[in-house]
């Protein structure tokens, strides 16, 4: 039964992973960002499966939560027009298909000499996490924070009409 939940999420992460970087039903990009949610909720049943909870809550807070939220906002505010879109080229789609195999390439080699073996078990708890991230890692976390904002910031200035 395990097996066919993972069979499951797996195939929809990949369809709607798809989806997201060409839909031949919409050029919308709105339903992009949808299909991109669908592949993070699907990510986060994953993790359910693997009993990882907090990344499981994580991926459903954070990403598909406030990130698809923020990323909807830019859309709707640079509001991009259907003629100004730009088409698919066959030397981009082949210089990409070139870059994909040789980072998959790039992966295999680095990750299959690892053995990549499972125990089945997480190790460590949820306060020990949040406490080496906020004590260890208490300015990186808030550059972060600010590079997030002053990114939103740049957004909306981009998108105004007219600079006065």
């Amino acid at each position: 039964m395990e097996s066919l939940f993972f069979y499951i999420f797996s195939a929809i992460a990949v369809i709607s992973a798809v989806l997201v970087i060409w839909n031949p039903f919409s050029r919308n990009t709105v339903n992009n960002a949808m299909f991109l949610v669908t592949t993070m909720l699907s990510i986060s049943g994953l993790f359910v499966m693997l009993q990882a909870y907090f990344l499981a809550a994580v991926q459903v807070i954070v990403y598909a939560g406030a990130v698809m939220v923020l990323f909807l906002f830019v859309i709707m505010l640079l509001d991009i027009q259907e003629e100004k879109k730009r088409r698919l080229r066959l030397g981009s789609v082949g210089i990409g298909v070139i870059l994909a195999a040789f980072v998959s390439t790039v992966f295999y080699k680095a990750f299959g000499s690892f053995g990549m073996e499972s125990t089945g078990r997480l190790e460590g708890t949820t306060s020990a996490l949040g406490s080496s991230l906020f004590v260890n890692f208490l300015l990186p976390f808030e550059i972060i924070s600010v590079l997030l904002l002053v990114a939103m910031l740049g957004a909306i200035l981009l998108s105004k009409k007219d600079l006065k």
